[in-house]
Parts: C-alpha cells; sequence; structure tokens
C-alpha cells in the first residue's frame, strides 16, 4: 500500500513539474546570407518570402532548432559578382551565386548556357540541370573546391531575348550590334556577322545601353520589366534562346560541416523546392512581364522559324567545345551532355539543333 501510494505520488509529482517547467528552449543557430543583387531581384525576394520561412516552419515541428537569418543583400557585403569568394571566405554562410560570372571556376554550370534553343521552360531546365548536379560529382566538386556545399540549381529566367535600343524585325538586324551579356550567351553572337559581344551584370545592362556602350542586351522579360529597360531598349526580338541555370544556392563547408544533421537535411529538402518554386514564378510571370514590358512602351516582334534556325546553325557547336573541354580535365563532360538533352528530349521538347548529337565529330 505505501509502494503504491508512493509510485502514484511520485507519478503527480512529475506531472506537476511538467506543468511549471518550462520547455527546454531551441537552440539557435545563425546563419548569414548573402548576395550582391538587390532585394528586388526575383530570386532574392523569394529567398525571403518563401525558402526562410519554409526552413523556419519545418524546424519548428521538432522544436530543437530555431534560424536566426541575416539577410544581406545589393552589395552590402559582396557585389553581384564576388557572392562566390564571399561564400568561399565566411564572409556569408549561405550564398546565392550567379554562376555564369563563374565560367572558369564552375565549368560545368555552364550546361544549358551552352545548349541554346532546346527549352524556354524554367521548371523542365531547373529540374535537369540539378538532376545531373545530383548524377554526376562533377558539378557538385567544383563547388567543394570553392569551400562550399552545393544545395540546388535555380533557374529564374523563362528564356533569354535579344532587346534593343533600334528596331529589330530579324535575324539580320543583329549583325553589327554590340550587345550586352554575361557570361556564356555572349558566345550566342558568334556566327552573325560582325555583332560583338559586351559583358556585363543584370543591374549594369540598363546603363550600357543608355550611354551607347552598347547597342542591346540580352536577358529576359521580367528582368526587363524590373529594370526598367523599355527606356532605353524599346524593341525585342523574341527570338526564345532558352531558359539557363544561372543561381546556385551553396553554404559555405566550414558552416554547413558545424550544422546538425537535423538543419543540414531541412536546408536540403527546402532547396530543392525553392527551386521548383522559383521556376514557376518565372515561367507565371513571363506572359505578365512581356505585357507589362509592351505597356511600357515596348516592342516585340517574334522571330521566324527559319532565322531561328539559321541562328542556331551559325553558331559554333559551344556544347560540344565545353563537354570536350571538360573531358580533357577528366570529366565526364560528353556524357553529362547527352544525359541532359536526353532529360529534356524526355520531358518533350524537340531542340531547334541537337547539341549532343556533334559529339562524335567535334
Amino acid at each position: 500500500m505505501i509502494a503504491t501510494w508512493t509510485r502514484r505520488a511520485a507519478i503527480g509529482l512529475l506531472a506537476a513539474t511538467a506543468l511549471t517547467t518550462p520547455a527546454l528552449a531551441a537552440e539557435k543557430i545563425t546563419a548569414v546570407v548573402i548576395d550582391g543583387y538587390p532585394a528586388k531581384a526575383l530570386w532574392v525576394k523569394e529567398f525571403s518570402d518563401f525558402f526562410i520561412p519554409e526552413v523556419d516552419k519545418r524546424l519548428a515541428v521538432a522544436g530543437n532548432y530555431e534560424m536566426d537569418w541575416q539577410e544581406s543583400y545589393g552589395g552590402a557585403i559582396v557585389k553581384p559578382k564576388g557572392v562566390l569568394e564571399g561564400v568561399k571566405l565566411g564572409l556569408g554562410d549561405i550564398g546565392i551565386v550567379t554562376t555564369i560570372f563563374h565560367n572558369s571556376k564552375l565549368p560545368s554550370q555552364a550546361i544549358a548556357a551552352v545548349t541554346p534553343f532546346v527549352s524556354s521552360d524554367s521548371r523542365a531546365v531547373a529540374k535537369a540541370v540539378d538532376e545531373i548536379a545530383k548524377e554526376f560529382p562533377t558539378m557538385q566538386e567544383e563547388f567543394g573546391d570553392e569551400n562550399q556545399v552545393y544545395l540546388a540549381t535555380g533557374v529564374v529566367l523563362d528564356t533569354y531575348q535579344p532587346f534593343s535600343s533600334k528596331e529589330l524585325t530579324g535575324l539580320k538586324d543583329l549583325e553589327g550590334m554590340k550587345v550586352a551579356g554575361a557570361g556564356m550567351n555572349l558566345r550566342y553572337l558568334e556566327g552573325i556577322q560582325d555583332a560583338a559581344g559586351v559583358r556585363g551584370g543584370l543591374t549594369d545592362f540598363y546603363n550600357m545601353v543608355q550611354t551607347g556602350m552598347t547597342d542591346g542586351a540580352l536577358l529576359w522579360p521580367e528582368a526587363a520589366q524590373t529594370f526598367k529597360m523599355a527606356e532605353v531598349a524599346p524593341y525585342m526580338l523574341k527570338a526564345d534562346l532558352g531558359a539557363v541555370n544561372t543561381k546556385t544556392i551553396t553554404v559555405n563547408k566550414d558552416y554547413w560541416n558545424a550544422l546538425p544533421d537535423e538543419v543540414k537535411g531541412v536546408l536540403q529538402e527546402v532547396a530543392v523546392l525553392y527551386r521548383d518554386h522559383v521556376a514557376g514564378i518565372a515561367m507565371d510571370r513571363a506572359s505578365e512581364s512581356l505585357e507589362a514590358y509592351k505597356a511600357s512602351g515596348g516592342t516585340v516582334v517574334e522571330m521566324s522559324e527559319e532565322d531561328r534556325k539559321a541562328w542556331a546553325a551559325a553558331m559554333p557547336n559551344i556544347a560540344a567545345e565545353w563537354a570536350k573541354s571538360l573531358d580533357d580535365a577528366g570529366e565526364p563532360g560528353s556524357e553529362m551532355l547527352k544525359a541532359y538533352m536526353d532529360k529534356l528530349k524526355a520531358a518533350g521538347f524537340e531542340p531547334v539543333r541537337d547539341w549532343s548529337a556533334d559529339l562524335a565529330t567535334n
């Protein structure tokens, strides 16, 4: 009887203690997020509005960890081209790296950029590139060499288009033009008589055209509307060069190694959701942005299929060159290119030019 009473008393005491003792506080983990682009840029805004709340929501389920997000955008810590180096040095824990600025350090990330005229569906391209990155170690190892851990690829544009200060009606009008671009897309101009690419960043394009440094720029309608390009480049040639992966979410490797496994898992899961979320928004906004560009004074002319085929045929096979350079470095470039093209074909996209078909002869 005494033993039974003692056990009951103990249970009651434990229950009372549980009601009066506060739950253990979640461990707080600071995360400094950096990008050189402003907060209004689509991928930055959605990192704040989607990625961060989704991570917080998932961590709150177990309640073990809580993120202390410290966001720094628009050049406060790094410029747009400095995110890769900034994350490498630990100036930021998580970064949105614009990969097109780093073709020498991140060559495999150019896989969609070297295959124009294949797909203007950002969702399909994002998924295909991210799958390639996870099926082949090359992409992740490139970031590893930069003291970073790859999380996911981002596609923020439905398709590159030429925008110009002078009227564009077809391929011939691009002859002799100076066109601003970033990274591999400058090579799209090769094969067009006397056309020249001028390297710049998205935030520079307005001034480059306004000052006459260039006659136009290669960008996409959502960015053209965001950065008010219709004011200086009121002509767009709808060539549908295709979607390209330009953003990758990475984490400083030293920071990553110190994170609890639970947090690592949530970051990896949400990075894939963010990949699809941003690509979906890019597609949803594509036609809306095109109409907004027109409403701002822009004129859009659709390029003929004949001109699209002629443009694709005039380009050197930059994809085969890209694959060979990786092959020569001991990486499976040709395999990656073929796998990527096969993924998009299987998804229902018919390329204007099959860049992998020339692998045997280049």
